[in-house]
């Protein structure tokens, strides 16, 4: 049985409920149309920096944000379209802008449909007409986000998107263990290219690196302490993962993004539009508790 409930919390939330399973997701529309909770049965897949989240004028530190239109940062937040700079900050707008719900189902599944339209604020930074059309499906211990980005210009609109999911964990990150399809990663600090074995230097104050030439649709996560394994599962449009963590913080970040930072300027895996034109896009996220 599923159920989809609203409350009024600090934001309206709703809240997706396979009943048989136990698994349950909130999401806030109004922030980002942010999923901010994630359990599977009863344990907490996500994590949610609360009493940040209760400020809006700060980001989200938590749950899994939208990214659009860019993943990652530009220098100096600057872009060139057409011979115009624009500044656009960090990750993009999507995750600071309200989405509007616009269905609701709970035949075989949770799912939950929202929608966020170009206005007159994202034109000042992103001068294209847009609609996205995001759908959060419960099924199981399975939360599959499917996605719908539309040209609504009469011009090309070039754009990356991606997720930030923020996974709990617990204790010594040292013990997680990385499937990670790919044998290399870039260090963002440094700009320096490293083999990968599947382990991450922990002892360091953040890790910020960047995974490309993906060589399969899927990654996972093992959190021994936990008895968790996570699955991501994305489709090819996602051409980089990247992983995120700061310590002494109980979280990690494992984010699909469909092109590296700064593709807006360097076109690298950057997607394009065509006028009128629309492009699907899935991930999926399973958790099994061992």
């Amino acid at each position: 049985m599923f159920t989809i409930t609203v409350e009024q919390q600090q934001y309206k939330t709703y809240i997706l409920t396979d009943e048989t399973t136990g698994s349950q997701i909130e999401v806030v529309p109004e922030r980002g149309g942010i999923i901010t909770r994630w359990r599977v049965r009863n344990q907490e897949i996500f994590y949610l920096d609360s009493e940040r989240f209760t400020h809006p004028q700060l980001s989200v530190r938590g749950g899994n944000p939208i990214l659009f239109p860019i993943c990652g940062n530009l220098p100096d937040n600057i872009y060139t379209y057409n011979g115009q700079r624009y500044t656009l900050k960090q990750h993009g707008f999507a995750r600071d802008l309200p989405w509007e719900v616009t269905h609701q189902e709970t035949q075989d599944k949770a799912s939950l449909t929202l929608v966020l339209k170009s206005n007159e604020q994202t034109k000042a930074v992103y001068p294209f007409d847009f609609q996205l059309i995001f759908t959060y499906q419960l099924q199981g211990n399975t939360l599959e986000i499917k996605q719908q980005y539309q040209n609504l210009s009469s011009t090309p609109m070039p754009f990356s998107a991606g997720f930030h999911p923020y996974f709990l964990t617990s204790g010594d990150k040292h013990q997680l263990q990385f499937h990670i399809p790919s044998q290399e990663y870039q260090d963002q600090s440094t700009k320096e290219i490293h083999p990968f074995d599947g382990s991450f230097d922990f002892t360091r104050e953040e890790i910020d690196v960047g995974f490309g030439g993906l060589t399969s649709q899927s990654a996972t996560v093992i959190d021994p302490n936990r008895q968790l394994k996570l699955t991501l599962d994305y489709d090819r449009i996602y051409s980089r993962l990247v992983f995120w963590t700061i310590k002494g913080k109980d979280f990690y970040c494992l984010e699909p993004w469909t092109a590296p930072r700064n593709a807006l300027n360097t076109g690298e895996n950057l997607t394009v539009l065509a006028p009128k034109a629309s492009c699907t896009a899935s991930v999926r996220l399973t958790a099994n508790l061992l």
